[in-house]
């Protein structure tokens, strides 16, 4: 069997993997520890995104054909690639909050929703909220207003209605009194 047929499982494999990716990171791992490693692989899966180690020139040829060929100058030394297929922005904000407290890991580019970062590009991604938070500060914010005039509302019921007249009334009592200037004759 020759060395091809060997490689074409791997490639097809590593295609299947980023046909529907929504972003790839490519990070240099040499220097983590095993714990350091097993950790990052942890929050990784966690949130959904596959982090595996294969050779270059298979991710290479996997990757021919995609937006993620910008990555090809990257792939340069040891190399593992994060894939996510639903949130775009979560490999790079993980892995550049972990690369933080494990100095041995090196950021080196990524493809973000057919765009390409470098390490600083990525860097600066790695800031903005997920899309759930987004959404969830999108829904507070829009359930604020909501909830105020709920319980605005719910407070005038409870009193009766009297707080409806209250300010009517209060208005009136603070009204300065409107003396009536005597009629003069001309």
């Amino acid at each position: 069997m020759a060395k091809v047929e060997l490689k074409q499982p791997i490639v097809a494999a590593i295609s299947e993997e980023i046909k529907d990716a929504e972003a790839i990171v490519l990070v240099d791992y040499r220097g983590l520890t095993v714990a350091e490693d097993t950790e990052l692989r942890k929050q990784l899966r966690e949130a959904g995104i596959v982090y595996k180690v294969h050779k270059n020139t298979m991710i290479k040829r996997a990757f021919e054909g995609t937006d993620f060929t910008a990555l090809d100058e990257y792939l340069e030394g040891p190399s593992a690639i994060a894939i996510s297929k639903e949130d775009a922005t979560a490999p790079a904000r993980i892995i550049c909050k972990f690369a933080k407290t494990a100095k041995a890991l090196e950021v080196k580019a990524g493809v973000v929703s057919g765009t390409f970062y470098d390490q600083d590009g990525l860097t600066a991604l790695s800031t903005i909220p997920s899309r759930d938070e987004l959404l969830s500060k999108l829904l507070g914010s829009i359930q604020s207003p909501i909830t105020n005039l709920a319980r605005v509302l719910n407070q005038i019921a409870e009193k009766g209605g009297e707080a409806v007249e209250a300010p009517v009334e209060a208005a009136a009592e603070e009204a300065p009194a409107v003396e009536e200037a005597p009629a003069t004759e001309e």
